[in-house]
């Protein structure tokens, strides 16, 4: 599938390019910085998007754009009062440059991991809350890492859990942190703590006030709640689909946010609710029912390609946690 793939863009490639009668000759670090910076535009949607990504102003990659759109002999992409988009070219060219760039950053990592002294970048992203849950040992995790590999760069990002999934299986990031409910095939779980999340609500929340008895299915029901965003296990789904969903947040810090405000109800880790429960700002609701598990896992994608990181990374995380 893969192969006919690339079979049909470089097809289109070079239907392009006869049409257009044009030959691109060597591709140098120059046309590949504007490259990358053409990705980062396309990924952020637009010009003004990507400015606080590439850290330059959106004139700078304007131009950066037109001389790439010179260099290929190619209109890429429109830009104006109907805002951003890219022509039948620029879309053929975005996938290319993305193939490029990952073969590049393959290549990189190969590399590296040929010297005796592991050099290079490692990319880690992880879920809000787990970098600094005690039970995670992340910082310690860290320090392990940076005393057996000094010289390796480190860039970490926060998403949500199935964005973390589909990067790690992409190659865009080499580890992952997430609370999970699933294992996908072709990923490793390495199984770090288990969450017990409850139901909230606020203490200007009209439930804050009853009892558990009174705290009924067909009463907690009737609040508006927040739903996650994605398809928790079957036992959080369960337990959703008959509430007043009316509110999506994903990020435990939000939905905290929310749940404080009074006029939201929705589940949290027993763990990050419990400083707000014992300043009595919100508190577990029908906890005996409302309740469901959740694991916490390191990932990485299943693959015999060599990545010295990620594998004294992942040394460091089974001895953190195995001490």
């Amino acid at each position: 599938m893969g192969d006919t793939r690339a079979s049909a863009v470089s097809a289109v490639v070079i239907g392009i390019m006869t049409v257009k009668n044009y030959s691109l000759g060597q591709v140098g670090d120059f046309e590949i910085k504007q490259l990358r910076i053409f990705k980062s535009v396309v990924d952020n949607g637009g010009f003004s998007a990507a400015e606080t990504e590439l850290n330059i102003s959106r004139s700078t990659i304007s131009i950066h754009i037109s001389n790439l759109e010179s260099r290929l002999n190619l209109t890429l992409c429109r830009r104006g009062r109907g805002g951003f988009a890219l022509t039948d070219e620029g879309r053929v060219v975005y996938e290319m440059t993305n193939n490029l760039l990952q073969t590049l950053e393959e290549f990189r990592s190969v590399v590296n991991d040929l010297s005796s002294t592991p050099s290079g970048m490692l990319r880690i992203a992880l879920s809000d809350g787990t970098s600094l849950d005690p039970r995670g040992r992340f910082p310690q995790m860290i320090s392990d890492f940076c005393a057996k590999a000094p010289e390796i760069t480190l860039q970490t990002d926060v998403a949500a859990m199935a964005d973390i999934e589909r990067m790690v299986l992409n190659d865009e990031v080499d580890i992952g942190f997430i609370p999970y409910h699933r294992k996908l095939e072709g990923l490793e779980y390495i199984h770090l703590y288990s969450d017990d999340c409850h139901l909230y609500c606020g203490q200007t929340n009209p439930l804050f006030a009853l009892s558990e008895t009174e705290l009924t299915d067909e009463v907690v029901n009737q609040y508006t709640a927040i739903e996650p965003g994605l398809k928790p296990n079957e036992q959080a789904t369960e337990q959703l689909s008959h509430m007043s969903l009316k509110a999506t947040a994903y990020f435990y810090e939000t939905r905290l946010a929310m749940i404080l405000s009074g006029k939201f109800i929705a589940f949290l880790p027993e763990a990050l609710a419990q400083p707000y429960v014992e300043q009595g700002v919100i508190k577990a609701i029908a906890k005996d029912a409302r309740f469901y598990h959740l694991g916490v896992a390191a990932i990485v994608k299943k693959t015999t390609q060599p990545h010295k990181a990620k594998e004294l990374f992942l040394q460091s995380v089974h001895s953190v946690m195995d001490a």
